[in-house]
């Protein structure tokens, strides 16, 4: 920890500029990773109307990033992962700048606000705050944001289940594969699975969310990865869930230790536009 005086200051106005643009950009521009998983989608494609599909959303991203118009009219709830390093010294209220962010960002790039009050009462903001933020200390003196915004019909498609340990390795596969089944036409297909399991029923819940920004392959648990978007693509509702070969375009697993009795699992699962924007200060 270095003393206070040589501790990196960070201005609250530029933190704010870094949310506004990361919002923006994450809603007009989808990751390089994403772009290659739809061109790898269309060359797998079986199916005529299924390529077709396909072909419209790379199409769609395109016109988003040349006109400045976002990649879907779900602009969605503003996720974000906050990595503060331990030598940065602030003087504000950092939620409370990238709340400002958000909202700034939202009004300058013509986003569609999309959040309620609460669910009871569900009148819009009108900023698309509070948004969802999630914060973990690093090494250093810099701050790093993920922008993420999550649309709500990939969002509802999502699902967490207790399941009892004797249930193994299997359990967990037949769970996920059985949400994708069964939720994953609604979610805007090919889409994105995110898994975590282990930990705490919350603590799942995060891991599978944080899994949809990976970009590469788990050491760990490649292989279950790869069985089980090979076994989702078979499902066979396709992009759009009309029917076609590529029902799935990847799937990532995060996960921890968990207790002994339990064995927590959450299903995360993201529309086409697996959108995110990553920036530092």
């Amino acid at each position: 920890m270095l003393s206070f005086d040589l501790m990196k200051s960070i201005k609250r106005e530029g933190l704010v500029d870094l949310v506004a643009s990361l919002c923006i950009k994450a809603n007009l521009v989808l990751p390089k990773y994403q772009k290659e998983k739809l061109e790898w989608a269309l060359e797998n494609e079986t199916s005529p109307l299924g390529k077709k599909l396909i072909s419209q959303i790379i199409e769609n991203y395109k016109i988003a990033e040349k006109t400045g118009l976002a990649i879907c009219q779900d602009c969605g709830l503003a996720v974000v992962f906050l990595e503060a390093g331990r030598d940065v010294h602030l003087d504000f209220d950092i939620y409370e700048a990238i709340k400002d962010g958000v909202a700034k960002g939202y009004s300058e790039g013509h986003l569609r606000p999309s959040v309620l009050h609460s669910c009871v009462d569900r009148t819009n903001t009108k900023t698309n705050t509070p948004a969802i933020i999630h914060t973990q200390i690093v090494d250093g003196d810099k701050i790093t944001l993920t922008v993420t915004p999550k649309g709500g019909g990939s969002e509802n498609a999502s699902r967490l289940a207790m399941l009892k340990p004797y249930e193994g390795k299997q359990g967990i596969v037949d769970f996920v594969v059985k949400t994708v089944r069964e939720n994953g036409p609604s979610a805007c297909p090919p889409v994105t699975v995110g898994i975590g399991f282990g930990g705490t029923i919350e603590e799942c819940a995060l891991l599978a969310k944080k899994a949809l920004l990976a970009e590469n392959r788990s050491e760990e648990l490649g292989d279950m990865e790869k069985e089980i978007l090979e076994l989702c693509n078979n499902l066979g509702f396709g992009p759009a869930g009309l029917g076609g070969k590529i029902s799935v375009l990847d799937v990532h697993i995060l996960s921890t230790g968990c207790h002994i009795a339990t064995m927590p699992v959450a299903v995360n699962i993201q529309c086409h536009a697996a959108r995110k924007a990553t920036g530092e200060i």
